[in-house]
This record gives structure tokens, C-alpha cells and sequence, in this order.
């Protein structure tokens, strides 16, 4: 990282070199297998080989149809023009109906410890194996032209590429579901999606369909807590938790089987965005969340997460206050703590992002031995609409045979023929049981390793009802809310506020807060209070509902307990202008690239600035073309020159401001002071002030190595929410 650093400090002197024209030069080398190739960022380094059609031909002309002379018609026999136009005319397959936007990387997962006694997965045996995996995120209600940072559940969807088969850990950033049963999963989305008669608003739930939806499910009120508190906008994908949301089986060798919930826990800690920092980056940057995967990957700043599972024995299924079935309810960790079992490290982004991104196809039924379902009535459904989504997406049976979706573990099946075939299998036999082909390919039994369902005894009546036991709606929505700290409740309240404010029927908001009765009384008044409308009587039934107020609290489900002391991956603007203190610039830059966080000189031109020594810096952004929404602190060292310069733009006070209203660590050096004093002077803060919480300041015979620890020290707390007045700053 240090080196990095030095070449910041280097003047930028590079001779244009111009490009050979002969556009048929400019085609792409084939990558070989282990795609090596790194073409990016060669200058003038142009590939030799050959312009070809999807068959090898040779083409000797890319630029122009064949025409009956010169300005006459296009011929139909080009054969060029029709395949190239074709191929392109077919390039897009259909949308998902959710989850459309996404980004994802490649990566291995690294098991810590043996997990034999709960399961015979294979891949949960051996510490000293890695598992390839492929991890795509996204946001569940936006098209694939949306805003990353829009509110909305975040999907978290594992693929492990092992020896036994795929083991798709299809999840989510937030444990638990806003329905109980699948049947309800299109009223849902329809709900959620823009409404049906003017397609309008895109990525959002802020509109009556959804809430109308929601205010008549009380079922879906837990899962709102978390959308409308900070989970909703995560600040990356680094700093977001991933839960399998429904209850799976383990079984191991013998056949014991227990129930089991997965978690990921991200290594940099759970942190998030604030709601004017999420909307103006919509704007801003609005594929700030791929944007930060893909480069933290290239730089080698690796996102990380450590793999939890909560296990449950057999006999334990019914020892709680809740049903394990039911997704719209989690296992608090203060009652059964999740035990950490492995890692996964994302470390290569895609070659191609619709070969893999887009064109990866996910399964909750791609399972391995030892890995099991439960009567979870959300699960059951789910695992048939994936293979149904997949066969309407792809046009085909056969998906599992592109490249990003083949296993490593050998296939050997019956399945022939369709579209999109890419297996060329042998022999004439394709049936079973045969002679022919020696019996092959045979059944395994469970003993020889074969998948079995575990013979979990059924019996009842057909019927269409919900279980009593999933009837608790409120219990764990108002365990979420006692388990938050005050400035997180504030932004609960404000995200109801914004959601609800957007609501065009009285008789939705009075419902919705209705229901919010049920989970605090004080969150309801404060909604109520900031809608300027009366406290709604309690839901109908209200007290036929059960309901339990334990355990108490759970400091799990509160981000500020879940901050983690490194900054790694943590990105840091640094404000300056020609005449800038080099020592205290380049010292910066030095200790916070050692920590593993990526710095960003920005200054109100490109190009390079001047230090007061002459030395030349190079300059990564100029003022107008960013925001401190796209990074996560802020330091401005001294020089008197450059910081009267800071102080006359616009755009360096409204960044500092701005980082000051979003709760963000703000350092400065000697000079760099005056800056703040500008910016709060502007602000709108009481008594034109800013608070001291979160901002570090030195004269410039301090601005040392003990300086700049306390500084990365207060970089790792993210953010300092708790300082007052905060909804008064004006940006």
C-alpha cells in the first residue's frame, strides 16, 4: 500500500501515443484457460489476432453492410451483417422479476473446524480443503437500470462449487421474510414493484400499493423493522450480514438430523449508509455498492465473511416461543449463540459480467448430502419457483451446463437433448435401469453416499390453513426495536416517516401505525406524531394475538454492537489545494494505506497540485466530480494557501459539511481547521458550531505518527451518529 502512496507523489508526465485507426486491429485476444489476460490499461499494445464470425471465418470487412453498389439496397445474403445483428438482437435474456440488479465476485470458502457430528456434508469435513464460490448481491425490488443504494432488502446468495455437487445458499441481508407462505410471495412483489398503472416509483416502497399490502399483513411487520432501520441502506456489501433466512436440516452419517440457520458475519463489521447520504448517491454514484466491490477486489482489499450456523437438536424443535418454521421469525443469539465454522474471502471479480453475473442461476434445491429441508411453507414453495424462474429466463432445461453454473463434481444423468445443449454424451444408452451400458449410471444407496431425505414421519388432513404457531407478528418486531440504540430508533422513526409521508390514502398510514401499536408504544406516537395524525385504536383481534416479551433485548440485532476496530476497506478523501502541507499529506496517506484503507486526494482542479515545497502530488478526483457520500471520512492538512483556497470553494465546504452531517470522522492538521470553522459557520448547526464528537484536530508541530493512530482510531468507529442536531445541518 505504501508503494501506492509514494506515486501519489510523482508528477504525471505521459506522451500521448496515438492509436493505429485500422479498427480491424482492435478485436479482443481470446483469454486462455486460466484467464490471464490483462489487457487493461496497455496503451497502444494492440492484439494481432484476426476478426472471426461465431464459426472461425475470418472477416475482412467490420464496417460496412453488403450492398447492390454503392448506395444501393443491403443484400440479404451478408451473412455477417445477419450474424453479428442476430447475436446482438439476442443479447439480453429476460429480467429477473426480482433481484434484477446485482453485482458478484468469485472467491473459496475455508472450513475452520469439522463439523461431522451435525452433518456429512462434504464440504464441512476437512479444514485443509478450499471451496471455490461465486456470490452474487442485489437489491430485490429495483430493475437493473436501478440506484444501488435504494431501500430495500439486499440479496446474499452463496454458491459453493463442491466435490459432491452445488450448494446454493440462497439468503439474504436480513434474517427473516416478510410473508409466511409463498403463495403470498407475487402479492408481495406486485405490491412492492411500481404501481401497475403508471409504473411509478422505481426501486422504492414509499407509494400506497406496498403499504396498503404490508398494513393488512401484519406478518410482514417484523421484517419492516429491519428494512426501515439502517439494514435497509448498507454502506457496501463488505459491511453487510447475509442469514439463509429459513431453518435447513443438518444429518449426519448416522442420520441424526437438527435444524440449523446460516449466517454470514462480515470481518469489516456491519455498518451502513444514512438515508440523505443513500439518496444522494443515487444520484451521485448510483452503482456506488458494485463500484466498491470491483475495487476493493483489484486492489486486494478482499471482502470477507465468516460462516455461522445456529444448530438445534431434534428434540429441541418446539422449546421455543416461536415456530423454527416460520421466516417471518429468527433464533435471538442471546438464546442459541451462532457458532463460527469457516470463512469465505471473495478475491476475483467476473471476466465477464452477463456470462456470469447475469447469467448465473441460483437454486435453493441445489443441496448436498447432509444438507436438508424443512416444512418451512415459504422454503417448500421457493424451491419450486427458482427452477421455474431459471427455465422462463433461459428458454432451456439445460442452464446447468453454461460455464458459471457447472458444477466440478462429475455429472452423469439421462437428461438428453433441448435447447442450449452443450454436453456431448456417448453411447446409446440413456435410460434406466439398462443392460447395455452395464446398469449405468446406477443409484447410489445413503450408505455409499447418495442423497437421501431424511424420513421426517407426515400425517394429516389436506387442508389450506396457517399453522397457530405462526400467529406471533409482534413479539419480534418490538424484541428488534428494544434491542436498538437511540439514534438507530430515531432512524427507524424517520425511515416510517419518509415511507409512509409518500402515502397518499389516510386510512393505509392509520392502519400501518395501527399495527406499530402492537410492536412500541412510543414508536407508534412518534410516527403518528410526525405524520401530524391522532394515535390509531389497536388492530381488531389485537389481544387473540400472542405475544411474548422475551427474552428482552438482543444486542445482536443493534449495528453499534457490531463495529469492528479495523478500517480496512475503508475509503478517505483528503482535501487539499496547491501550497499544501506535503509532510502532513504524504504521512497521511502513508499510515492510512498501511491500515488497508484506499486515500483519495481530491482538489478543486485534476491534474497535479504543488506542496510548499515544490513537490509535485497527483490529484485522484477534482472537486465537481465528487461527494463525501462516496467515502466514509474525511482529513484536510494544513497549508495556509491551500486551505484559503478550500475555503473560497464551494464544493470543499459543502463536502465537509456534508461529512458532518452524515456522522463522519473528520480529521484536520494546523490550517485544515479553518475549513471546518467555514463550513460550520454555513451550517445551520446551533450557535454556527459543530460538535467535537468524531472530529480530530492538531497544531502543525503534532501532526505525527501519534496523531494520525488517533485518527485511524476514530476511522474505525464509521460513524458518530449520536451528534446532536444533526437534522439541522443544511446541505
Amino acid at each position: 500500500m505504501a508503494k501506492q502512496s509514494n506515486q501519489k507523489f510523482q508528477s504525471k508526465k505521459m506522451a500521448s501515443q496515438a492509436i493505429n485507426p485500422d479498427l480491424t486491429r482492435l478485436s479482443p485476444s481470446p483469454s486462455d484457460d486460466n484467464r490471464s489476460d490483462q489487457m487493461a490499461g496497455l496503451v497502444g499494445v494492440l492484439p494481432s489476432e484476426s476478426l472471426t464470425s461465431e464459426t472461425g471465418t475470418i472477416i475482412s470487412d467490420n464496417q460496412n453492410q453488403l450492398k447492390a453498389g454503392v448506395r444501393g439496397p443491403t443484400l440479404l445474403e451478408d451473412h455477417h451483417y445477419r450474424e453479428k445483428i442476430g447475436h446482438f438482437d439476442h443479447e439480453r435474456i429476460p429480467e429477473r422479476v426480482v433481484h434484477a440488479r446485482g453485482a458478484a465476485a468469485h472467491g473459496v470458502f475455508q472450513l475452520y473446524k469439522p463439523m461431522g457430528d451435525y452433518t456429512k456434508a462434504g464440504f464441512l469435513q476437512d479444514s485443509a480443503i478450499e471451496t471455490p464460490v461465486f456470490v452474487r448481491f442485489s437489491t430485490v425490488q429495483g430493475s437493473r437500470g436501478s440506484a444501488d443504494t435504494a431501500r430495500d432488502i439486499r440479496g446474499f446468495a452463496v454458491r459453493f462449487y463442491t466435490q459432491e455437487d452445488n450448494f446454493d445458499l440462497v439468503g439474504n441481508n436480513i434474517p427473516v421474510f416478510p410473508i409466511q407462505d409463498s403463495i403470498k410471495f407475487p402479492d408481495l412483489i406486485h405490491a412492492a414493484k411500481p404501481e401497475a398503472h403508471n409504473e411509478i416509483p422505481q426501486a422504492s416502497t414509499a407509494h400506497d400499493t406496498f403499504w396498503d399490502f404490508i398494513s393488512l399483513m401484519p406478518e410482514s411487520t417484523h421484517a419492516i423493522m429491519w428494512i426501515m432501520s439502517d439494514r435497509g441502506i448498507p454502506r457496501s456489501y463488505a459491511d453487510m450480514e447475509g442469514f439463509g433466512v429459513h431453518t435447513f436440516r443438518f444429518v449426519n452419517e448416522e442420520g441424526t438430523s437438527s435444524f440449523v440457520k446460516f449466517h454470514w458475519k462480515p470481518v469489516a463489521g456491519v455498518h451502513s449508509l444514512v438515508w440523505d447520504e443513500a439518496q444522494k448517491l443515487g444520484g451521485k454514484d448510483p452503482d456506488f455498492h458494485r463500484r466498491q466491490l470491483w475495487e476493493s477486489i483489484n486492489q486486494g482489499t478482499y471482502p470477507e465473511y465468516e460462516l455461522g450456523v445456529q444448530i438445534v437438536a431434534n428434540e429441541e424443535e418446539f422449546d421455543f416461543e416461536f415456530d423454527l418454521l416460520d421466516s417471518t421469525k429468527l433464533i435471538p443469539e442471546s438464546l442459541v449463540p451462532v457458532q463460527i465454522i469457516g470463512k469465505m474471502t471473495l478475491n476475483r471479480n467476473p471476466d465477464n459480467y452477463f456470462a456470469e453475473t447475469e447469467q448465473v442461476a441460483f437454486h435453493l434445491g441445489n443441496i448436498v448430502p447432509g444438507i436438508d429441508f424443512t416444512n418451512d411453507p415459504l422454503l417448500q414453495g421457493r424451491l419450486f419457483s427458482y427452477i421455474d424462474t431459471q427455465l422462463n429466463r433461459f428458454g432451456s432445461a439445460n442452464y446447468n451446463e453454461l460455464p458459471i453454473n457447472q458444477p466440478i463434481a462429475n455429472v452423469n444423468n439421462n437428461n438428453r437433448d433441448g435447447f442450449m445443449r452443450q454436453r456431448i454424451v456417448k453411447g446409446r444408452v440413456n435410460y434406466e435401469p439398462n443392460s447395455l451400458g452395464g446398469g449405468c449410471p446406477m443409484q447410489k444407496m445413503m450408505q455409499e453416499g447418495g442423497f437421501t431425505t431424511y424420513p421426517e414421519p407426515v400425517e394429516g388432513t389436506k387442508v389450506r390453513e396457517r399453522s397457530p404457531t405462526f400467529a406471533d407478528h409482534f413479539s419480534q418486531a418490538a424484541l428488534f426495536w428494544r434491542s436498538q440504540v437511540d439514534w438507530e430508533k430515531d432512524h427507524i422513526v424517520n425511515a416510517f416517516l419518509f415511507e409512509l409521508g409518500k402515502v397518499e390514502i389516510i386510512g393505509i398510514r392509520e392502519r400501518m401505525v395501527s399495527n406499530l401499536t402492537q410492536v412500541d408504544a412510543v414508536l407508534a406516537q412518534r410516527v403518528a406524531d410526525g405524520l401530524g395524525m391522532p394515535l390509531p385504536t389497536p388492530p381488531v383481534g389485537y389481544k387473540d394475538v400472542p405475544y411474548t416479551a422475551e427474552p428482552e433485548m438482543d444486542e445482536k440485532l443493534s449495528m453499534a454492537n457490531n463495529l469492528n476496530e479495523s478500517i480496512k476497506g475503508r475509503k478517505i478523501a483528503i482535501l487539499a489545494a496547491n501550497m499544501v502541507d506535503g509532510a502532513a499529506l504524504e504521512l497521511a496517506c502513508t499510515t492510512l494505506e498501511s491500515e488497508g484503507a484506499s486515500v483519495k486526494i481530491i482538489a478543486p482542479i485534476s491534474g497535479d497540485i504543488s506542496s510548499i515545497t515544490g513537490k509535485l502530488i497527483g490529484v485522484d478526483h477534482s472537486l465537481p466530480t465528487v461527494s463525501s457520500t462516496q467515502f466514509d471520512a474525511v482529513f484536510i492538512p494544513g497549508g495556509m494557501e491551500s486551505v484559503k483556497t478550500l475555503c473560497l470553494n464551494s464544493f470543499a465546504v459543502l463536502f465537509v459539511k456534508e461529512a458532518y452531517k452524515h456522522g463522519k470522522p473528520i480529521g484536520a492538521a494546523d490550517d485544515g481547521v479553518l475549513l471546518i470553522e467555514k463550513a460550520e459557520r454555513t451550517s445551520g448547526a446551533p450557535n454556527d458550531t459543530f460538535s467535537d464528537i468524531g472530529i480530530l484536530t492538531v497544531t502543525k508541530d503534532e501532526v505525527d505518527a501519534n496523531f494520525m493512530d488517533q485518527f485511524v482510531g476514530i476511522v474505525a468507529m464509521h460513524r458518530f451518529n449520536e451528534r446532536p442536531d444533526l437534522e439541522a445541518i443544511s446541505v
